[in-house]
């Protein structure tokens, strides 16, 4: 039977829905209006007053955000509180340019830390539970957010933070954690050290992995279930927005929940800007409703993807996206070809590689090259060359055949690329350099 945190929202008809979005919609253009300057002069620049958006269905008559209005507006230029009313920063884990800081007063804590835990619930969490945190704490939303969503839920909550891989493992099996939360290409290689260690999914206490923060494919989620004995579920979110827990998979896995009583969704031509038809996919722009220090309108997050309203069977009515199929700032464009790393991924997993890969994209002689360097699993491993060319051609015609170019190859030994214990680096892109 599916358990719900706040069944109320979680199962509120379209008709309440709207009415709740509607007047918070109202209440916070006027709140950005008499609060955040910056934002108010885009609104002026667009000949946009509040007194102009009387619904959800004016949301298209507001001007857009994006990260480059963060960094310029940066540190405090897109507060909509007084520095005393807020009690805490996030961060962007990014490592070029100005971070991007994000704010919170304590309500919006709170807010935060229920989507978390509809989003644990939705998992199948109980208080019941052990959940391990192993997303990096500190400026980084991944530890917080679902550090304060399983004490919400009531959940034993063991905050080991990322890294120190032997140790996570030791307290999964002396604690028996149940449900894990981290990167999916952490939880990966924590899978693979415990199968080095003897352990096999019938021996790991664990139930369910909550994972996010960077993109993944379903076979890496079979993968990884298998390994762990688990069910793995998708979160999202941006620190832009909160953090994790903006939407979530339910037991169905059919999309991620959008929780729209907190957060609105348009997808839209990452061209143009124009709005686009439910059930096309572009990009995915969201305006939150109810934050107060850093209350963000129609913030593009580049993420690539589809939203449908098709009734779930797990109950809850919120708007489900569908996992990014990439984003449209960070996708690889080579040789006029947009290319997707998780396109790439499945091509891999699909014939039997683990999910340790880097992509290494250049220009020689004015031509884009794309080289994909592959780990061998241990018992593939081998110095047969002619074995390695043929497995080799096998990954070159599969790449070649989901991409529409021609990639190179490389199989490497295993554990020879440096793992990850957060966002994992899968693309090296060395044009930019």
């Amino acid at each position: 039977m599916e358990r719900y945190f706040q069944p109320e929202i979680e199962c509120a008809s379209r008709e309440e829905m709207i009415k709740l979005q509607n007047e918070r919609l109202l209440k916070q253009v006027q709140h950005v209006w008499d609060n955040v300057p910056y934002y108010r002069k885009k609104m002026e620049a667009k000949g946009v007053s509040p007194d102009d958006i009387k619904s959800i269905d004016d949301l298209y008559k507001l001007p857009f955000l994006s990260k480059d209005d963060l960094r310029e507006a940066y540190p405090y230029g897109l507060m909509g509180k007084p520095l005393k009313e807020c009690v805490r920063i996030q961060s962007t884990s990014g490592t070029t340019g100005k971070r991007v800081v994000a704010f919170y007063t304590h309500k919006d804590i709170d807010i935060w830390e229920e989507c978390c835990a509809r989003a644990i619930v939705a998992a199948g969490g109980t208080d019941e539970d052990v959940c391990q945190v192993s997303y990096g704490y500190g400026l980084f939303t991944g530890g917080p957010g679902l550090n304060g969503g399983s004490h919400k839920v009531g959940c034993l909550t063991i905050p080991t933070s990322s890294g120190n891989t032997d140790r996570q493992i030791m307290f999964i099996m002396d604690l028996k954690s149940t449900i894990l939360c981290c990167t999916p290409s952490y939880a990966a290689y924590l899978g693979e050290r415990m199968k080095e260690l003897g352990y096999g999914p019938d021996d790991i206490p664990l139930k369910a992995g909550i994972f996010g923060a960077e993109a993944w494919s379903e076979e890496m989620r079979r993968d990884i279930e298998k390994t762990l004995g688990i069910r793995a579920f998708d979160i999202y979110g941006l620190t832009e927005l909160s953090g994790p827990g903006v939407s979530f998979e339910c037991s169905d896995q059919k999309g991620m929940h959008i929780n729209e009583d907190h957060f609105i969704a348009e997808i839209i031509d990452p061209e143009t800007g124009e709005v686009l038809p439910e059930g096309t996919q572009g990009e995915l722009v969201f305006t939150s409703i109810d934050k107060e220090a850093f209350p963000l309108l129609r913030y593009r997050t580049r993420d690539i993807c589809t939203l449908t309203r098709e009734k779930c069977p797990c109950g809850r009515t919120h708007v489900r996206m569908t996992k990014p199929k990439g984003r449209s700032d960070d996708m690889l464009i080579i040789r006029g070809v947009n290319v997707f790393p998780s396109q790439i991924e499945t091509v891999l997993l699909n014939n039997g590689y683990a999910a340790n890969y880097q992509i290494i994209v250049d220009r020689v002689n004015n031509t884009d090259t794309l080289d994909v360097q592959v780990e061998m699993t241990p018992e593939m491993f081998t110095d047969n060359v002619g074995e390695i060319q043929a497995r080799q051609k096998v990954l070159v015609d599969g790449l070649k055949s989901m991409l529409g170019l021609k990639a190179s190859v490389t199989l490497v030994a295993p554990k020879s690329i440096v793992r990850s214990e957060g966002k994992a680096v899968r693309v090296i892109d060395k044009r930019k350099i």
